[in-house]
């Protein structure tokens, strides 16, 4: 059972009943509380950069994330203004007293834990989120839960490191099309939508990921959270807030991509867009900004001369555990994560040694032409990539693409950014989700000239079929969590043009048993 120790609160009164007291350290009643600070604050410095070290690999990525792609550029700033808010509170965490906590250290593994499912199911965002954790959770077990109450929000703060969005882009950038038609229609321009694809009398406009509003939106959450914090000090004024942050980004990347459009209607279209990456590289953030502080601005209800503490008591929590013992044991427990991982996936990793073919299929032959408008799936890290084009005698053409893996890791994983179908380097761009053929995810591609053509993605792990991108992540990590077999497939079949469902039905007739044939490639690279 947790005690606690309470010491004497700074508005004074009666200590509360029935709980255990403790003499203040004499530290604190001699004026030095940096002595009482400095053991703990340089364990922890070591401990959280022992823990970076032993993540190295993911620590960098992050790192790469933040610095060179600007919808991450904002977490640059995270640690500092962590930093800033801690400074802020120092007066106060004087009458603090830190100690190390024994529980913290279940945080630590649980964290560890959380980065182990991410590193077995291939899943960076669940990397990324666990080695933050870690950090926090080591704060909590070297300062103890009574200190980091008093910093909370700045501990809490770290979590916008992790680099995420991505996971967003296809939702936002439908909403942002479909906002933009609706302001479209209300301004009377006549314009048509495929996907995330307007049509207009002058052009055919991209809601392209990069317009999709995702780098404006995770800045403003960040941005709303720190100001919530600074700015307020009511929880319901804070909550509205945070929902201003989150919803007028949405609303007016919309109107900036309505904008967008109707000045291409107005001045032409290198003009308008042109005009338009400019404005909202610069500006545009800037000021919904500024308009949603400035509208907030009436209700702040936080004076800069306002304690950030209030003088409430923060005491230490039992069981109390030695600094110098629970900061080298929350590295060791951190660092069980990769050695357990390391000594799991090599025991279903699986090899592919021999040379596959395509199969082939009865109705169906393989021909030497090429698509209209080049077409190729990716596969990063693949062992074998197989890549055909049939034909059967009524016209119809298909293009096949097939990869096979004997594990899965970082930079060989079969469902991941830019994997598949919608290759971001290629010429051809994911526009909207088709209706699943044969129980198979299907998505709507469009080219140059607009170009259309229609994919149908079939997954394997471990020789069973995943209907989904989920299905795939958990289905990889029970394998390597238990050492299972890890052999992985991919089996896309596209086609382009009108008749493109129909031709791949009538391929997938023929094909027979897809998880059949996919199997039998999967023994032929086994050689068995």
């Amino acid at each position: 059972m947790i005690g606690f120790i309470p010491r004497h609160s700074r508005e004074g009164g009666n200590p509360t009943p029935k709980v255990e007291h403790r003499e203040l350290d004499p530290r604190l009643r001699g004026g030095d509380a940096l002595g009482l600070w400095r053991r703990p604050l340089i364990a922890l410095a070591l401990a959280i950069a022992a823990i970076l070290l032993i993540f190295r690999r993911d620590v960098a990525d992050m790192t790469a994330l933040w610095w060179n792609i600007s919808t991450y550029q904002h977490c640059l700033y995270i640690v500092p203004i962590a930093g800033w808010l801690v400074w802020l509170r120092r007066n106060e965490l004087r009458d603090v007293e830190p100690a190390g906590w024994w529980p913290g250290l279940a945080l630590v593994a649980a964290a560890a834990f959380a980065w182990l499912l991410g590193e077995a199911g291939g899943i960076a965002l669940i990397r990324h989120a666990a080695i933050v954790a870690m950090v926090q959770a080591c704060v909590i077990a070297v300062l103890g839960p009574g200190a980091v109450r008093a910093i909370l929000f700045p501990v809490f703060y770290l979590a916008f490191l992790v680099p995420f969005g991505d996971e967003l882009t296809p939702s936002m950038q439908t909403l942002t099309a479909k906002l933009a038609m609706g302001l479209l229609h209300l301004t009377g321009v006549e314009a048509t939508m495929d996907g995330v694809f307007i049509t207009t009398r002058v052009a055919w406009f991209e809601v392209a990921e990069a317009c999709a509003g995702v780098k404006f939106l995770v800045a403003m959450i960040a941005y709303g959270a720190l100001a919530a914090h600074v700015c307020f000090r009511s929880p319901l004024r804070r909550a509205l807030f945070m929902v201003a942050a989150i919803v007028v980004p949405v609303l007016a990347n919309g109107v900036r991509a309505w904008a967008t459009i109707y000045a291409a209607e107005i001045v032409g279209v290198q003009a308008a867009t042109g005009f338009d990456h400019i404005v909202y590289g610069w500006i545009f953030f800037a000021l919904v900004m500024i308009a949603i502080m400035g509208a907030a601005w009436p209700f702040f209800d936080r004076k800069l001369s306002d304690p950030w503490l209030n003088g409430r008591s923060f005491p230490v929590w039992k069981p109390v555990a030695p600094v110098v013992l629970v900061a080298p044991l929350a590295v060791a427990v951190a660092a069980l994560a990769p050695g357990w991982d390391a000594l799991a996936a090599v025991r279903g990793h699986v090899a592919l040694p021999q040379v596959v073919t395509l199969p082939a299929v009865p109705g169906w032959t393989r021909t030497g032409d090429a698509p209209v408008t080049a077409w190729r799936p990716r596969f990063d890290g693949a062992d074998h990539v197989l890549f055909g084009r049939y034909g059967d005698a009524a016209g119809h053409r298909v293009d096949v693409g097939v990869a096979l893996y004997g594990w899965q890791g970082k930079g060989r994983e079969i469902v991941a950014y830019g994997q598949g179908a919608a290759d971001p380097d290629g010429a051809w761009r994911w526009t909207a989700d088709l209706p699943p053929v044969a129980g198979a995810k299907a998505d709507k591609l469009l080219g140059p000239g607009k170009a259309v053509r229609q994919a149908v993605t079939l997954w394997y792990v471990g020789g069973v079929r995943q209907p989904g991108r989920m299905d795939v992540k958990l289905a990889t990590l029970r394998a390597r969590m238990t050492g299972a077999d890890q052999s992985a497939a991919t089996l896309i079949v596209s086609a382009e043009g009108k008749g493109a469902d129909a031709a791949i039905a009538s391929f997938l007739t023929a094909l027979g048993s897809p998880d059949a044939r996919v199997a039998a490639m999967l023994a032929q690279a086994k050689g068995r």
